[in-house]
C-alpha cells in the first residue's frame, strides 16, 4: 500500500517518525489537507474501527490503496485537523513502543499507526519492513502480537471493536 502523510511539521524533527519514512522513501509527505491523495485515513476520532476489509471496494466506493495520516503532535490532534478525503477508521486497542510513549495505548506514532494498519489489512511484510527503519520498530510487533493478530482474523469493524473489548476490560482488571 503507498503510505501518505498529511504533515503538520509541529513536533520534534529528529523524533518525527514520518520524516524518517519519508527519508527512505517509505511515505510522502503532503502539506495540505487538498494534496493529500484520497485513500483510507487513520483518524482517531472516526466513528467505525479499521478492519481487515477496509481496503476493499465497496458498492458506495471504490477500493482503497492508499494509507492516509496525520502527523502532528498529540497536544494539538484536534477533529478537525483529520478533514481529508477517504474512507476514515480508527485504529483499535494498541500499545505504543516508540520511546516517547512507550507502553501507553492509543498514543502511537505515525510510523506504529500504519504498521498497525498494515498488519490489520494482510500487510504485515510492510509492516515490518518500515518498522525496520527504527531501533524500537520489532517492540512495536513483539508488544501487540496477539491483538494484531487478533484484529486481522475479524471480518469486519464490529468484531475488531469486540477484540479491542476484551483488552480494555482486561485492562481494569
Amino acid at each position: 500500500m503507498d503510505l501518505h502523510v498529511r504533515y503538520e511539521g509541529d513536533d520534534d524533527p529528529k523524533k518525527c517518525s514520518a520524516r524518517k519514512l519519508a527519508r527512505f522513501d517509505l511515505a510522502e509527505l503532503h502539506r495540505s489537507a487538498r494534496a493529500t491523495p484520497t485513500g483510507i485515513v487513520l483518524n482517531p476520532f472516526a466513528e467505525q474501527a479499521l478492519a481487515p476489509g477496509d481496503a476493499a471496494p465497496t458498492a458506495d466506493e471504490p477500493g482503497f490503496e492508499a494509507l492516509v495520516a496525520l502527523d502532528c503532535s498529540w497536544e494539538t490532534a484536534e477533529r478537525e485537523a483529520f478533514d481529508l478525503r477517504g474512507r476514515h477508521r480508527a485504529l483499535p486497542f494498541l500499545v505504543a513502543a516508540n520511546p516517547v510513549n512507550y507502553g501507553t495505548p492509543f498514543q502511537l506514532n505515525t510510523v506504529e499507526a500504519f504498521a498497525g494498519a498494515l498488519c490489520i489489512l494482510g500487510e504485515r511484510d510492510q509492516a515490518e519492513a518500515i518498522l525496520s527503519k527504527f531501533r524500537w520498530g520489532h517492540t512495536f510487533l513483539e508488544l501487540n502480537a496477539e491483538p494484531l493478530e487478533r484484529y486481522a482474523d475479524c471480518a469486519n469493524s464490529e468484531e475488531v471493536v469486540a477484540v479491542q473489548q476484551e483488552y480494555l476490560d482486561a485492562g481494569e482488571e
